[in-house]
């Protein structure tokens, strides 16, 4: 079958973004405090394939410094990464909203709500093994609510009403937040550590989200044609037979589901919803059949290269990762908002 003019650039760009995510593979899974051979890595890493067996020389320590600490963590990043920038694309799909990103409704307060009150009320070990579960909870009931209010009062919860809605819901759970830490301020530190973002989880993170980051991106992938009908407005996509009720709850669905399960595993990593998907545009277009995968692979290489940062510019100390992507994101956001003011005036 013969590939159409406009799928020719697509696919060289998911070429050149899939290239870009394997340098920052290799970069992140070559760089660290400490100081492997990378031909050592990558023998290391060639005797891991079938039928392959070659000698690395690493010593068994290494070894599992590697295997155990650094490619997951590497590999835990792409996939969060991964997840955020393409929920902010679905975002600001539905919303038609440049500015959105995953935590425009509720998932950040609802996920920091939770894990607030695990650590506060559980504490100890049963605290540590809750956390992922009541983040995934937490912003999973934050975007809920937030859609519920928005869907009540906006009598058919059009996007202006489910913007403020999510902004209403935020202010709510991040009080309450507040309220709760001030119970047990000695367990201040570690709130915000997670508040701050980690992808150190290892392999059982990566695991523990893996279905649900398929699901979410699948699904996402799949409305790429929807959105770009969205766009248009909905009086005329439901002229073109497109229900856009249904096409935002699904993508708000899914884009909630993907941003629970980074938030879950991470902790709280802003920035990378917006950053990556604006990029994307300014690179490949506005459609959303190439900005959803494009954004996936690029907000992977995105969040690589963003923790290889912050493991390696204090070493042996770490930054957080959140403390890098706003580093980045907070100059991109307010140069993303005069653009947007400028177009609109």
């Amino acid at each position: 079958m013969t590939r159409t003019p406009a799928a020719r650039p697509r696919g060289r760009a998911l070429l050149v973004a899939s290239a870009v995510l394997v340098a920052s593979l290799a970069v992140g899974v070559m760089a660290g405090a400490a100081g492997l051979s990378p031909r050592a890595i990558a023998l290391a890493l060639l005797d891991r394939l079938p039928l392959v067996s070659v000698h690395s020389g690493l010593a068994p320590v290494e070894e599992g410094l590697l295997f155990q600490l650094r490619v997951p963590r590497v590999l835990l990043a792409a996939v969060v990464g991964g997840l955020l920038a393409t929920a902010g694309a679905g975002y600001q799909g539905v919303f038609r909203n440049p500015l959105a990103d995953p935590y425009l409704l509720g998932a950040a307060a609802g996920a920091g709500l939770t894990v607030t009150l695990v650590v506060v009320f559980l504490g100890g070990d049963a605290g540590v093994t809750a956390v992922p579960i009541a983040a995934f909870a937490g912003a999973v009931g934050g975007v809920f609510l937030a859609y519920a209010l928005g869907h009540t009062a906006g009598r058919g919860g059009g996007t202006a009403t489910l913007v403020l809605a999510g902004v209403a819901v935020t202010s709510f759970l991040t009080a309450i937040q507040t309220f709760v830490q001030q119970l047990k301020v000695e367990e201040l530190q570690r709130i915000y550590a997670w508040i701050l973002g980690d992808v150190g989880g290892g392999w059982d993170q990566l695991r523990m989200i893996a279905p649900y980051a398929v699901v979410s991106t699948v699904v996402m992938l799949l409305h790429g044609r929807l959105l770009d009908v969205l766009s248009v407005g909905d009086e005329e996509a439901v002229s073109l037979g497109l229900r856009a009720a249904r096409v935002r709850f699904v993508v708000l669905l899914a884009a909630s589901l993907a941003t629970a399960a980074a938030v879950a595993v991470s902790g709280l990593i802003a920035f990378v919803g917006i950053v990556v998907p604006h990029v994307v545009r300014r690179l490949a277009g506005w459609s959303y059949r190439i900005v959803l995968p494009l954004s996936f692979l690029g907000g992977a290489a995105f969040l690589v290269l963003a923790d290889t940062i912050a493991r390696t510019v204090l070493a042996p100390a770490e930054l957080p990762i959140g403390v890098v992507t706003a580093f980045v994101g907070a100059p991109f956001f307010v140069t993303v908002l005069r653009l947007t003011r400028r177009v609109e005036t």
